[in-house]
């Protein structure tokens, strides 16, 4: 039985890979400080409270247990704030993440599987975005990375560390048996916040810009569910304990939706209105932001299962409910 440490493992997409794990037959330790993410939502295996800062307590973690790999999630996430606050992303998303990859190296672990993000593009020069589209970060968060992902390719170059980097698009939707979902302070992520308004916890969605070159004038993202995002990182983590090359490939459904369609949608799942607010354009938001995800199709095997917008907002909704009851 192979052991995985899962670094993150209490937040979002973390806490959903460690069930996935578990119920793959891993072994499964997850490290995190519960900064962002929460220790009930760690649903089984060994828990370790610790910072990928501290690299005493990572040299006695690897000593103490013997993984076959690393699968890291343990990074901020909010595009404005690193906007603001540039030096807390660098501190935690880079040099931390630098400092747990010389701790696998110190302990010949040799696997890591990366959560990267569509933030390394930047601007996009076309639609959809494959893996050649051009690496130009426009904020502190994609470049953090954008320059991990650039480490890791030296790290395997120098020392054999193989990793496979998944850069995600638009990560939503919530576990479909209703033990997991999105718990993030602040939420800033589209789907939760329309949900949070459907179910009276929230006032209202706010909308920025609708005269945007798209067929109904609203952004168009592409939203790919968490178990989704989940399978290709088992699937990822797989082929490199079966000894395959470093890759990184893009994640999503293939198919975007504008942010009107989600609140349509939405709507129709719950039944319940959905109050509107209409906002000025914000800066730096993209008229379209949609994956080619042909290369993960090919090359890992991967099939999105839950590429049903309904479908995915049905069971973020199923987890807001929950949310609201437990308030």
């Amino acid at each position: 039985m192979k052991t995985i440490l899962v670094v993150g493992g209490a937040g979002y997409i973390g806490s959903h890979m460690v069930k996935m794990l578990l119920a793959a037959d891993y072994q499964v330790v997850t490290l995190d400080n519960l900064s962002g993410g929460y220790r009930d939502a760690v649903l089984g295996g060994d828990f370790v409270f610790g910072e990928t800062h501290d690299r005493a307590s990572l040299d006695r973690l690897f000593a103490d247990d013997t993984f076959d790999g690393v699968m890291h999630f343990a990074s901020f996430i909010q595009v404005g704030e690193s906007v603001q606050n540039p030096g807390k992303y660098y501190q935690n998303n880079l040099a931390a993440s630098l400092n747990l990859l010389d701790a696998m190296v110190a302990h010949d672990v040799k696997v890591c599987i990366f959560s990267s993000s569509a933030a390394i593009f930047g601007e996009p020069q076309y639609v959809p975005l494959d893996e050649a589209h051009p690496k130009q970060p426009i904020n502190p968060y994609g470049s953090t990375k954008w320059m991990v992902e650039q480490i890791l390719s030296d790290y395997d170059h120098a020392y054999g560390l193989k990793s496979v980097c998944l850069r995600y698009f638009n990560a939503a939707g919530a576990d479909p048996e209703g033990q997991l979902g999105e718990r993030h302070v602040p939420e800033t992520h589209l789907i939760p916040l329309v949900l949070q308004a459907a179910s009276g916890r929230r006032e209202s969605i706010t909308v920025y810009g609708e005269d945007y070159d798209t067929p109904d004038g609203t952004c168009i993202r592409d939203y790919v569910h968490i178990n989704d995002l989940c399978q290709a990182h088992l699937l990822a983590l797989e082929q490199l304990l079966a000894g395959a090359d470093s890759a990184a490939y893009n994640l999503g459904n293939g198919a975007g939706f504008s942010i009107k369609q989600v609140i349509d949608i939405a709507k129709e799942v719950t039944g319940q209105p959905i109050p509107v607010v209409m906002g000025e354009r914000r800066g730096g938001d993209a008229a379209r932001l949609v994956a080619d995800s042909k290369r993960a199709q090919k090359l890992l095997g991967w099939q999105p299962q839950y590429g049903d917008l309904a479908t995915l907002i049905a069971h973020a909704w199923q987890w807001e409910q929950k949310m609201k009851a437990e308030k």
